[in-house]
Order: C-alpha cells, then structure tokens, then sequence
C-alpha cells in the first residue's frame, strides 16, 4: 500500500487515513470505491505549503522565477522548499494506492502549474485555482497564442470551488484537505459523496517549526469539531514540518 507516512507521529489522524485508505482499497470491503472515483482535493496555500509570511505569490509577481535562487529571509528556506513533508508524502501515498489527486486552491492557477510536478508530483492539467481572463491572438505569419487580459476570471474560493472541481473533474472527490474557511464549502462537497469520504484540516499550532494562527479558520475548525473532520496538528501530529534542506 506504499509508504505508511514515515513524517507522521502514531497518532489518530495517522491511523484514520491509514484506515481509510485501506477500507476504500480492499474489495471485500463494503467500503470499497473503484481506483476511477478515487478523487483526491487539496487546497494549497497552509494545506501543502506555507502560506505566512505571505511572500511567495507576491514575489513571484516581483520577480523572475529564474532569479528566485536566495533563500528566504523569514522561512530560511527556499521558495520550492516550503511544502510541508507529511502532506507531500500524503500526496504520494495516495496515489501509490489508486487514488487522483488534484489541487483546488484561491491561489493563482497559472502561477501553481509550473511547479507543482516538481514539488507534489501534480501534474499542471490537474490544477484548479484562481484565474485571469484569456483569449487566443493569432498571429500576423502563423500559428497564434493565448494571451491573459486584464481583468480577473474567478476566484477560486469557498463556494466556487465546488463548482470547479465539478466542471474539471466530473466526479465528488472522496478525500479532500484544507486549512481555512474558504475550504469549508470544498469539505463539505467531500463528504457528501456516497462513498466512504474523508475530510482533513491543517491547523497551524506549532509555532516552534511553523507559525501559530487560527485566524482565518475560526469556522472551519468550529465545523470540523461537530462533523468529525480530522483536525490535524501540526505540533501533535507531524514529527517533521519541512524535508531537510539538501546540503
């Protein structure tokens, strides 16, 4: 079944995706949900990577990502560096057992895709999150591009992104992870499937290895108490926030 998620303390949260992922897999189990509508969603700011300080996207906007080379004052640490260990290895243990995973994330869409092959193995066609406007210009020779307009698409958020997750996938994931309110709508699509769903909060509470902040997911935590979503902790839950750094 793949690596059982060496960065993972033996807690709860760990046995209950443990557990899920072997019910979901087993096909004697009144559980089992066939390896097509084994749909994984993630968001990414604070679900996969860091999302304070708030200096990833915005740089990028500031500068070439090919100058992005020094590390990070705050994170000590770089940019491609700032995904968290034990989601990454989530990522790959659910795809070792069947399982598609997407992002569905307020972030910029055209800004996630260049690296998310690098960083989670998520290639760019499975990356859903926020837009600007496109249209195609030919050219006066030949061929022609698709050119960004100024002016905003769609926010990738709270309740829009059922709907997108809907109109790119076409199928109710079973396994979804966030960290904020803006997911809760995302969590809540999850577990309504008809199949066995699980549904994952980060909570940032590890102020030594991280940061430590609820601001943002008063509600979704409120929710996840009285709906049985697993809150995981990063101070309680995770032996291990970041990779070593390579030397």
């Amino acid at each position: 079944m793949g690596t059982n998620l060496p960065s993972w303390n033996d807690t709860a949260a760990r046995q209950a995706v443990l557990d899920f992922v072997a019910k979901v897999c087993d096909s004697s189990n009144p559980g089992y949900v066939p390896p097509q509508e084994r749909i994984a969603v993630f968001d990414n700011d604070g679900t996969l990577w860091c999302e304070k300080p708030m200096y990833i996207q915005l740089d990028f906007i500031l500068q070439r990502w090919v100058e992005m080379v020094d590390e990070n004052p705050a994170l000590k640490r770089l940019y491609i560096r700032c995904g968290y260990a034990p989601m990454i290895e989530l990522l790959h243990f659910l795809e070792a057992n069947g399982f598609t995973n997407y992002i569905a994330s307020g972030g910029g869409r055209d800004f996630m895709r260049p690296v998310t092959a690098e960083i989670y193995g998520i290639p760019p066609d499975r990356v859903i999150g926020s837009s600007v406007s496109l249209e195609f210009r030919a050219s006066d020779k030949k061929g022609g591009d698709v050119l960004t307009k100024p002016q905003l698409n769609v926010l990738d958020d709270g309740p829009v992104k059922p709907p997108r997750i809907w109109s790119r996938i076409g199928r109710r994931p079973i396994f979804c992870a966030g960290n904020s309110n803006g997911d809760i709508q995302m969590l809540q699509y999850t577990e309504g499937s008809t199949h066995p769903s699980l549904c994952m909060l980060v909570n940032h509470d590890d102020d030594a290895r991280e940061f430590d902040y609820t601001a943002g997911a008063e509600d979704a935590l409120k929710m996840a108490q009285e709906r049985g979503w697993i809150a995981v902790s990063m101070q309680q839950d995770w032996s291990t926030v970041f990779a070593a750094e390579e030397q």
